[in-house]
């Protein structure tokens, strides 16, 4: 899944490519990925993109006098830019091909989603917080008002385990699975520590990890062409997806605890003491 520096490299990068440019068509292959349909899809066409913003992990393009066009990627979606598009129209089929936006010059992008669960959805509104998830979402974790007093005064009283609390996108917009683990593993941290049980030294140490973390990736990401964020995402990631490999920092083996529909993954050496975390899925089995 896409999360706060991927979206913010593509934000950087259709700034670029988008700005000043008219959008003459917005096609849509999957009709499941609309979720508004007042103002249509349409109100977008003939008019010129005049900023490209992003929300936590949502995308959005701004037109000139008219409505927003704000994305989220979801767990298998991606943007797929073109300097040159097809010359006919998308045709509906199993294919990954959910929308496509055409501009003046003949280039556009493609809205692509892989596998099974369509989750990837699209909106055109007046407004971005007409969007359900982009109205509920936590502060920017790189807002520069996002201090660590910020971060102390969100965690207080928060029962739920620190993986989990990072997660929440009303807690802190942005940070998705992957980069819970990476600010984890630099905290020096347990995913399974209580959010609200971080001493004041605990919370510094998290906040820096936090900081460093996310900004390190966007600048990794930074001037990377759209087709290649996911593989600079990859090999910037330290414990995440990296499960049997030898931790970088100390070189103990890499754990993973799966979970229904997501896995993490940790060092127990940098983490939680040198003690391996129960994999739920292997417990349930047990029983």
């Amino acid at each position: 899944m896409p999360e706060l520096p991927e979206v913010e490299a593509l934000k950087d990068f259709l700034t670029e490519h988008l700005a000043g440019h008219e959008i003459v068509r917005v096609l849509p292959v999957a009709i499941s990925v609309l979720k508004t349909y007042d103002p249509p899809l349409t109100a977008v066409e003939g008019r010129e993109v005049t900023a490209v913003r992003r929300y936590g992990k949502f995308l959005g393009l701004e037109t000139d006098g008219g409505p927003h066009l704000v994305t989220h990627l979801a767990r298998a979606g991606w943007l797929q830019w073109k300097d040159r598009l097809p010359s006919g129209p998308p045709r509906p089929g199993k294919g990954p091909l959910a929308l496509r936006v055409a501009l003046e010059n003949g280039a556009g992008f493609d809205l692509t989603e892989a596998g099974t669960q369509k989750r990837l959805a699209v909106y055109v509104v007046a407004d971005p917080q007409e969007v359900p998830g982009v109205a509920r979402l936590g502060p920017d974790p790189l807002a520069d008002d996002f201090d660590e007093r910020r971060l102390a005064d969100l965690l207080a009283g928060e029962r739920r385990r620190l993986k989990g609390a990072l997660r929440d996108q009303g807690l802190i917009a942005g940070v998705g699975n992957a980069y819970s683990d990476e600010i984890l593993h630099a905290a020096r941290m347990s995913p399974y520590k209580l959010a609200a049980s971080l001493t004041p030294q605990e919370t510094t140490r998290l906040y820096e990890a936090l900081r460093t973390t996310l900004t390190e990736a966007v600048e990794r990401s930074r001037g990377v062409a759209a087709g290649r964020l996911k593989s600079e995402k990859k090999s910037g990631l330290r414990v995440h997806g990296r499960t049997g490999e030898p931790c970088p920092v100390c070189g103990d083996t890499v754990r993973e605890v799966s979970f229904s529909d997501s896995s993490l993954q940790y060092c127990p050496t940098c983490q939680t003491g040198g003690k391996p975390l129960a994999d739920r899925r292997l417990s349930r089995l047990l029983k």
